[in-house]
């Protein structure tokens, strides 16, 4: 029998793969560098780092019957992911993103998520038909949802007597699909986890910081968000109350997947007990133990 998932994260389970440079990058540049490719996508990022912490995440999402799916339900598994709940389409592919980087960040990025938003609500089957819950008693944990699902399919999550009960924890998968997580603002128990450019699309408008962005999404309807800011703060904000800390200075040596290990080191923290400011402290810690190269602990 499968063990039961402690959280269950929802969107995109993809290939990424990563052309990384030392030397600084610009549009143009053609440098030396390595290319790898691992398993990735937002939910799939979410779900490693949730493992790493001893939690035991489901993934729902889409992956093909393709070399390419059967690799990376292989990986998934390998590394304790309950993959069982997963759509396996015999039409469409597996998903991929492809990312260059330099020493100076993020330079350009390419998410190939057309089978995820082609096979829609299919995702959310196990959540109706009795698996993982029903219309009667819908799932009653934290699902972590992020911003590569349609905004219809957001839009019907955010109605949707299926998460009726849940702790929902939504990212955009980039400040292009931000103003996504729109559907979900005025959610009841919607947590929204998005960078300063993020919060100012959300907003209309543009944040110097964190806090002040924070308080800028609250305003906006928000239940409750978090704000990162890179190396300079991360503000957490509930009520109209703001907390900011500042992460460790770090050498940087990636970018991508930052984000999502940010948000699944709070998640994580939180399910563990910890206060708001600690479990802040310790996704700042996560996250600058990642981009520096290392695995958060």
């Amino acid at each position: 029998m499968t063990k039961a998932p402690d959280i269950l994260c929802i969107g995109s389970v993809l290939w990424d793969v990563i052309g990384r440079s030392a030397g600084h990058m610009t549009l143009g540049a053609d440098r030396p560098g390595r290319i790898t490719r691992i398993p990735g996508g937002v939910a799939m990022n979410i779900a490693m780092t949730l493992a790493r912490f001893g939690l035991t995440p489901a993934l729902l999402s889409s992956v093909g019957r393709d070399r390419e799916g059967a690799e990376i339900v292989d990986e998934a598994q390998s590394m304790g992911l309950i993959c069982d709940f997963i759509y396996r389409s015999d039409d469409l592919p597996t998903d991929i993103y492809m990312a260059i980087e330099g020493a100076n960040g993020l330079i350009a990025a390419i998410a190939d998520a057309h089978s995820l938003e082609a096979a829609g609500d299919k995702i959310l089957r196990p959540l109706s038909d009795g698996r993982l819950g029903d219309a009667a008693a819908p799932y009653p944990g934290v699902i972590a949802l992020d911003g590569n699902l349609t905004s219809e399919l957001l839009r019907q999550i955010a109605h949707s007597p299926l998460f009726a009960r849940a702790d929902l924890r939504v990212a955009p998968a980039s400040p292009g699909k931000a103003e996504r997580l729109l559907a979900l603002m005025g959610h009841p128990s919607a947590t929204l986890y998005v960078n300063l450019e993020e919060a100012g699309l959300l907003c209309q408008t543009t944040f110097e910081t964190s806090d002040v962005a924070a308080a800028g999404v609250l305003a906006r309807g928000a239940h409750r968000v978090l704000v990162t800011d890179g190396s300079r703060s991360a503000s957490e904000g509930q009520t109209g109350d703001v907390i900011t800390r500042a992460p460790p200075k770090v050498l940087q040596t990636r970018v991508t997947g930052a984000g999502d290990t940010f948000m699944a080191a709070h998640i994580a923290s939180e399910l563990a007990g910890m206060d708001r400011g600690a479990a802040l402290e310790r996704a700042l810690n996560a996250a600058a133990t990642y981009v520096s190269g290392e695995m958060p602990l």
